[in-house]
């Protein structure tokens, strides 16, 4: 191994933003946490990839907000099916708003499904969205307007379910909250061994991340506020980052997705950071993550192939940082596109 690792780069990277966030207002008048009108992301192309398994119970309604977003600049929306067992890939090939629909022969997890949508795609800006995530119809404008080469912009996620109506299903009253995300308000176990910090607290804690870390910029240089650091604050169920700093620590790191369930997006933040982005909150941008019908055991499920993953993730941490893996990068997907159903409604 030569140079320092990727754990050593982290504790070298601040990660002060309001000079960013206050020249945008200057610039538009717009508060960097107020929703934007549509006018304001003119000219500011956005590609939109969803990778997608067996969600066809919440994809017409996904994509029915994705249709309905108001926003000026140019959007693409490609939807990268990992070989669903129902109808997710006719959903998407049929709707309207998808521009490329894929369809994998085999299951590969939901970072090579990522990391296809990423090789497809054509703007400067690529906007994760999970498959069963509604947005409000301003977040396209929202993240279209304040994208830049060197930030990574997060989204919140209020995790709800679909309720049924005679009409169909129906989403919940109102708008999602931002405080139901975990990032936004944690109440961690006490007396048990924290995972990512490795730290046991001696009694319950009522902890706000977001506002204790002034808006994640108190993470920086390797900080942890308890067992949050910067990296696990890039949740890709809503997440913006520039293409080619992804393209270039290589994508998401697709073992991840042969050992099990996550970590791929906190390993993607580390090497975004490490390569010199910023992670820049978004508290307008909130979408309704829709649980499925078998919410529960689903998280049984994943829960049982985290510790794989988290070890793959604390290896990763004691290599070199990514770099400089753009042609590996496009090797890989277009092998998997080669194999791969794609289909431009």
């Amino acid at each position: 191994m030569t140079g320092p690792t990727l754990a050593d780069v982290l504790k070298t990277r601040p990660n002060i933003h309001r000079h960013l966030t206050e020249a945008f207002t200057e610039r538009t008048s717009i508060g960097w946490h107020q929703p934007t009108r549509a006018h304001a992301a003119t000219g500011r192309p956005l590609s939109v990839v969803l990778p997608a398994r067996n969600t066809a119970y919440a994809l017409p309604v996904v994509l029915d907000a994705l249709a309905a977003q108001q926003t000026a600049g140019p959007v693409e929306v490609i939807v990268v099916d990992d070989a669903s067992t129902d109808a997710t890939f006719e959903i998407a090939r049929r709707h309207p708003a998808v521009t490329t629909a894929v369809r994998l022969p085999t299951r590969r997890g939901s970072a090579t499904a990522r990391n296809i949508g990423a090789r497809l795609a054509q703007a400067p800006t690529l906007l994760f969205v999970d498959a069963d995530m509604v947005l409000p119809p301003h977040v396209l404008a929202d993240v279209a307007a304040r994208a830049s080469t060197k930030t990574v912009l997060t989204g919140f996620r209020h995790n709800t379910v679909l309720r049924s109506s005679p009409c169909g299903w129906v989403l919940p009253d109102g708008p999602p909250s931002l405080a139901a995300d975990h990032r936004v308000t944690w109440t961690p176990p006490a007396n048990t061994v924290l995972p990512y910090s490795g730290i046991t607290l001696s009694e319950r804690l009522d902890g706000r991340p977001l506002d204790a870390t002034d808006d994640f910029q108190t993470l920086g240089c390797g900080r942890f506020y308890h067992d949050w650091n910067l990296p696990r604050m890039v949740v890709t169920a809503l997440l913006a980052v520039p293409r080619e700093p992804l393209v270039d620590v290589g994508g998401f790191e697709e073992e991840f997705g042969r050992l099990g369930w996550g970590m791929e997006d906190t390993h993607l933040g580390a090497a975004l950071i490490a390569s010199g982005c910023l992670v820049v909150p978004l508290r307008q941008a909130v979408g309704y993550h829709l649980d499925p019908p078998d919410a529960a055991a689903q998280w049984q499920a994943k829960l049982a192939t985290w510790p794989a993953t988290l070890a793959h993730y604390r290896r990763l941490l004691d290599r070199p940082a990514p770099s400089g893996r753009g042609h590996e990068f496009a090797t890989a997907t277009d092998k998997h596109l080669t194999e791969a159903e794609v289909v431009t409604p």
